[in-house]
């Protein structure tokens, strides 16, 4: 039994970091480990935080232990944490790096803990250039990357990204896992009822914050191409931007009939019913790595409508568990179009049959064996 720490943010802190890593944690304890999480209790400045609130009201995970202690920006803090981990000295610990504002902190803190010379570090890179650049990007990355002895990335878009700055630590790329956390498939009926929608309505998802990068305004303009349709697009999550443009832009475009908003923070307890409402997925980034929206959709069997950027295009076989398409608005309308002339009957054999491969026990067992390889 080997003693796993992984560090990134968990319960009360929110989101799909947080729901990865308890997974995450339940498997290496399923599979033998003691493991415990090391969390944040300040993960974001508030005026470096885009959303509503950091922190979800749902219960914790039963029987995961989360020590709430990091500080992002309290360098005593780093050290007192890494001087705690380092005499802990666990066998693994798991890093997630997301965003560059986390290289000090993470960095120092691991720097103490190598001292132990007994701990590996594997680092899981979400992102290792961010979707909004800001400046200290590349050296608060490089900084937090030498202090890892091995990576594991999502995407091969990470990977490429990750060895601009290190050539010789060894990489791994492993699909994200799906989330098996949010219950079961329910029939499209049932989640339609419980979250008020008409029952026999075309409707599309575009899930998870709305930010610049994520292309709902592409979304928007190519549901003003789809006016007659009887398509309906469901937006569901909180703007991690200003709503303004959006609003003004739906105003313009005459399609808030076409629209059903639901733009606050999707609760885990709620996910399912949003998922199993729709009939497709659609994801209409300008770039994307991975995307943890992908995953959910393999989970709860939905086609997806991804556009041809970044890692998508490889998560989603083209004209069998969705479709691929240019990131502009005319490219997008044609594909929602050609998804219905489909049918998503078509689709769910090969989404069943892709699904298998994206599992939680392989992530674990390629993090213990990049671990042993050193």
């Amino acid at each position: 039994m080997a003693k796993v720490i992984i560090i990134g943010p968990a319960h009360p802190l929110r989101g799909g970091l947080a729901t990865f890593n308890q997974r995450l944690a339940k498997e290496f304890i399923q599979s033998g480990n003691d493991c415990s999480i090391y969390s944040f209790s300040l993960q974001y400045p508030s005026f470096l935080f885009p959303g509503k609130t950091q922190y979800t009201d749902e219960p914790a995970p039963e029987g995961i232990s989360i020590h709430t202690v990091i500080n992002s920006v309290n360098p005593f803090n780093w050290i007192k944490t890494g001087n705690r981990l380092k005499k802990e000295k666990p066998a693994i610990i798991v890093v997630r790096f997301w965003l560059p504002f986390m290289g000090p902190a993470l960095g120092t803190i691991l720097r103490r803990v190598k001292k132990n010379k007994y701990t590996r570090i594997i680092c899981i890179a979400d992102n290792v250039i961010p979707h909004e650049k800001r400046p200290g990007d590349r050296p608060f990355t490089s900084y937090f990357l030498k202090s890892c002895d091995a990576f594991i990335t999502m995407s091969e878009k990470v990977m490429n990204d990750l060895r601009q700055f290190e050539k010789a630590k060894p990489v791994k790329l492993v699909q994200h896992p799906l989330y098996d956390t949010f219950g079961d498939i329910i029939p499209k009926e049932e989640a339609r009822r419980h979250l008020n929608l008409p029952r026999d309505e075309k409707i599309i998802l575009f899930f998870g914050f709305i930010r610049k990068y994520k292309g709902l305004d592409m979304l928007l303009e190519a549901m003003g191409h789809l006016k007659n349709s009887g398509i309906r697009l469901l937006v569901a999550g909180e703007y991690y931007e200003d709503d303004k443009p959006y609003k003004e832009q739906i105003e313009k475009l005459g399609i808030n009939d076409q629209l059903i908003l639901r733009t606050d923070f999707i609760p885990d307890s709620e996910v399912k019913y949003y998922l199993c409402a729709a009939d497709t997925v659609i994801q209409p980034y300008r770039n994307a790595t991975q995307s943890g929206v992908t995953p959910l959709a393999y989970y709860f069997e939905k086609p997806m409508i991804v556009t041809n950027v970044g890692g998508l295009p490889s998560l989603v076989p083209h004209d069998k568990v969705g479709l691929v398409v240019e990131p502009d608005p005319l490219s997008l309308a044609n594909g929602i179009l050609r998804f219905y002339q489909l049918g998503e009957e078509y689709f769910i054999p090969h989404l069943r049959n892709e699904k298998l491969k994206y599992s939680w026990a392989n992530l674990v067992n390629t993090i213990t064996a990049l671990a042993k390889s050193h």
